[in-house]
This record gives C-alpha cells, structure tokens and sequence, in this order.
C-alpha cells in the first residue's frame, strides 16, 4: 500500500514540474504593429510585448523587406522598466509587406522564437 502512495506522489510531483516548465517560456501577448495588420503610414519601429521577462542579451527582433533586407535601424531593446517589452527602431519604409522574426529568451533559458508580417499602404 505504501508504494502505491509513493507512487502517486511521484506522478503529481512529475505533473507540477511539467506544468512549471511549461509557463517557463515567452510568448507574444501584443504586437505593434500586429500581425497580419495593413498600416497606412511608415512604422517608427516594431514593438512585441511578452507574458515572461526577457534575457536582453540573448533576445532580439529582426525586420526585412520583400527582398530580405533588414531595415532595423540598431539592434532590439528590452525595456529595463519592464523586461516583456521588447522593441527595434526601423528606418524608413516604401509600401510593401514586411517580415518580423522574434527570438525571445525568458529570464530562466527557455528560448521561443516567431515571426508574422505587416502591410505598409
């Protein structure tokens, strides 16, 4: 009977780590501009807020136009007043579709990375 207890304390035990690790990464919970949304004038910068602080170091956003050049004008920047805030300064854009690509590393490690594209009219 005592090891059937054990047993099951193990497997709780298992299921709450399990659970932990899996709030442990960064997700996107806002996007500016958002994804898939259609601007109609020229964005200053892209913006990604986060559920999980981020590792400055080992975060970034790249930008890149319909030819795969960047037009990020500097590297991304964790906010240090609040480290879910994340976001890159662009240079000036012509109309066109644009790809964001996101890498996010949560304070703990866990690394999550993304991408979607915006529309300038």
């Amino acid at each position: 009977m005592k090891l059937h207890t054990t047993a099951r304390g193990a497997v709780a035990a298992l299921l709450i780590a399990a659970c932990q690790l899996a709030q442990a990464h960064a997700y996107p919970t806002h996007e500016a501009p958002g994804a898939g949304s259609s601007v109609t004038d020229p964005q200053k910068e892209v913006a990604i807020d986060f559920d999980d602080g981020l590792e400055p170091a080992f975060s970034s956003i790249t930008v890149t136009d319909a030819q795969g050049k960047a037009i990020t004008s500097g590297k991304a920047v964790v906010d240090p007043s609040n480290s879910k805030h994340m976001s890159v300064a662009l240079n000036p854009q012509t109309p066109g579709v644009y790809a964001v690509a996101w890498v996010a590393v949560a304070a703990d490690g866990h690394r999550t990375q993304g991408h979607y594209t915006f529309t300038v009219k």
